[in-house]
């Protein structure tokens, strides 16, 4: 009875569905809402690049949907595994994709192209870029005792890209095109640990995600604006 009655909660419910949809390759089981949290993922990335506002909520969905990956011990994954820093990465995601959405609706409104971009791009000051340096050391040293204390798979690797999340949405929120460079040394940790732990969706977005996020710089570095040269003088003829 119990068996008939889970079978007809699910048929009911798509959100149970969703949560339990597999996809199987070559003998692996895939969760269906892990590739498409990272779909979300890439989704957000190319709106920030075109620096469009719908960046932002599209991120949110992924990273809800993400959330759920990696609390497997919780939601029942192929994994098994808790990988807090990851999991902890996507509330930090959306809780910082809220200032952002905010920031970049506000400037959009006010932004007089006919494209309404949500930020103008700019390099950081050298204090900040300090700060950023400081902020990625002190954070990832913090943070993998945290997680290293909660039994995290893979602490320092964890806290180097929770850390550098968290940085480069912030960057990311304030226009600075430096958010690019930290998601490439986050990406470089982030694709053996996930290959390792089995996310292989998740591994293969950071892979891709490496190409577009050097394009998304090289996009952004065109298009901020070039500050003014002072005038020329002219030249005094010599007659």
């Amino acid at each position: 009875m119990g068996s008939v009655v889970a079978l007809v909660v699910r048929q009911v419910n798509p959100l149970l569905t969703l949560l339990d949809a597999k996809l199987h390759i070559a003998g692996s089981e895939i969760l269906w809402r892990e590739v498409i949290g990272n779909g979300f993922g890439l989704a957000s990335a190319i709106g920030g690049m075109r620096r469009r506002v719908w960046a932002w909520p599209i991120g949110i969905a992924g990273n809800t949907l993400l959330f759920t990956v990696f609390v497997g011990g919780v939601f029942n994954t192929p994994q098994h595994l808790n990988m807090a820093g990851q999991a902890g990465r996507q509330l930090m995601f959306i809780a910082v994709s809220v200032y952002g959405w905010w920031s970049w609706y506000r400037h959009a409104k006010i932004e007089t192209g006919l494209e309404h971009r949500g930020v103008d791009p700019r390099w950081a000051g050298n204090r900040e870029r300090l700060v950023l340096v400081a902020a990625m050391l002190v954070g990832t040293a913090a943070f993998a005792q945290l997680f290293a204390a909660i039994g995290s798979y893979g602490p320092w690797a964890e806290a180097w890209i929770f850390t550098g999340s968290v940085l480069a949405t912030y960057g990311m929120a304030r226009g600075l095109a430096e958010f690019w460079l930290i998601w490439i040394a986050v990406d470089i940790v982030g694709i053996p640990l996930l290959v390792k732990a089995g996310y292989y969706p998740s591994a293969t977005l950071y892979f891709v995600y490496a190409g577009f996020v050097a394009w998304g710089f090289v996009v952004w570095m065109r298009s901020m604006r070039p500050t003014t040269a002072p005038a020329a003088v002219p030249a005094t003829s010599a007659r």
